[in-house]
């Protein structure tokens, strides 16, 4: 029987948050530098292209995960994923210095890639070490630590992006990686490492077989292509925005830091606050459905006046809410299931379901443009009201489900 850990593990707790500020820090340099350069070498319109290439790179790095995850266990495993994305990342700092432009593509594809598998191994980490009373307490603090760390980096990009270059921001993203190494190391040190049921143990990648399994697993799989397919329609359409507005490359860097900074600092006030008090007093079946009605709002916000606010407050709502109260409520569906439903199933669909959904739309989008030549920006903001309600009846679905396996467990 797989060991559940006690909710006394403040230590590890603490410093798995403080992993996640560190890693969210770097994400800012190399989330905002890859975009600018990206659209420097190839256009903002290429940029489908760029996310389809996240897609790939995830699931080949997701791949390797999960046979590393067989062999090395958790612990080790989140030190080898955290080292070799900071490698791969300096590799393309030096050749974008001599001007390599499909560094610019692979800086973008790491980027998808890695920041999802390092944050969800915090999660499997965190589900595993938290039963559902303390997460409803924490994981909103949790989410906090890591906004904190992404406003720092925000910031800091927006100052610093004339002065260093945008190039240079990709070297700080690789150095955030050792910090949040240490402190992610530490955290397993104090928490303890979660270990796969002796049924569990044979050797495998990625445990597809639990999704033909499990409804829940694939609802949950669902809901994420749903909301992936939403940030992809609004994520295209504000970077066409932004481009407009700002065509010069280091502008163009500083206004996309400074904008994840305001961006951060409204999630973070969400998760320190909002998100502890919902999550303590609320049921999830009010909750989640109130998400996706609130981007329903913004997407035709966005329909009626398209413009780079119209565009940036759709946006910045929907990664607001996804980095904080959305985040902290999906990951209490994951405590009630088993380690390899937590460490890899878990992995399928918040690390490739994030990166395949947006790279699919990303394919249609590019696909549709070859067909119809430059899409209305009008059809960015109409496919992400679609999701939207599709994420709506998904989530009241996999909310009545969660409920019914906690009640039958108690």
């Amino acid at each position: 029987m797989e060991k559940k850990y006690s909710d006394t593990s403040i230590p590890a707790i603490v410093f798995i948050a403080f992993a996640a500020g560190f890693l969210l820090c770097g994400y800012e340099f190399i989330r905002s530098s890859s975009t600018s350069l990206y659209i420097e070498f190839y256009g903002a319109d290429k940029l489908p292209y760029a996310m389809l290439a996240g897609a790939i790179f995830t699931a080949v790095f997701l791949y390797a995960y999960g046979w590393v995850l067989t062999y090395l266990g958790a612990r080790r495993t989140l030190l080898f994923t955290s080292l070799f994305s900071s490698s791969i990342m300096l590799i393309c700092y030096y050749a974008i210095k001599y001007k390599f432009g499909l560094a610019s593509l692979i800086a973008y594809a790491v980027r998808e890639s890695y920041i999802v598998i390092i944050i969800e191994q915090y999660w499997s980490f965190i589900n595993s070490t938290l039963k559902e009373g303390s997460a409803k307490k924490f994981n909103g603090p949790i989410t906090g630590v890591g906004s904190l760390g992404a406003i720092a980096g925000g910031y800091m990009v927006g100052r610093w992006a004339r002065i260093i270059g945008t190039e240079s921001l990709l070297i700080l993203a690789a150095a955030s990686l050792l910090p949040a190494l240490v402190c992610s190391d530490l955290a397993y040190k104090f928490g303890g490492e979660p270990k796969p049921s002796e049924k569990e143990r044979k050797p495998k990648s990625l445990a597809l077989k639990l999704f033909a399994d499990s409804s829940y697993l694939r609802k949950l799989g669902l809901l994420i292509i749903l909301t992936q397919i939403m940030s992809t329609a609004l994520d295209l359409r504000f970077s066409a925005l932004v481009s407009e507005s700002y065509p010069v490359k280091d502008e163009r860097t500083a206004f996309f830091g400074m904008f994840y900074a305001r961006l951060n600092t409204t999630a973070g006030i969400l998760q320190f606050i909002v998100a502890p008090i919902l999550l303590s007093f609320i049921s999830l079946r009010f909750i989640h459905p109130a998400i996706p009605f609130i981007h329903i709002l913004a997407a035709i916000a966005l329909i009626i006046k398209p413009s780079l606010f119209t565009g940036g407050l759709a946006y910045l709502l929907f990664k607001a809410f996804d980095y904080s109260i959305f985040r902290a409520g999906k990951e209490l569906f994951y405590i009630p299931l088993s380690f390899d439903s937590r460490y890899r199933a878990k992995e399928v669909i918040d690390s490739f379901g994030y990166r395949a959904s947006k790279g699919g739309a990303a394919a249609l989008a590019s696909l549709a443009r070859m067909i119809f030549g430059i899409l209305s920006g009008v059809t960015y903001p109409i496919v992400a009201l679609i999701s939207a309600f599709g994420w709506l009846g998904t989530v009241i679905r996999l909310v009545n489900q969660h409920d019914k396996m906690v009640k039958d467990k108690s």
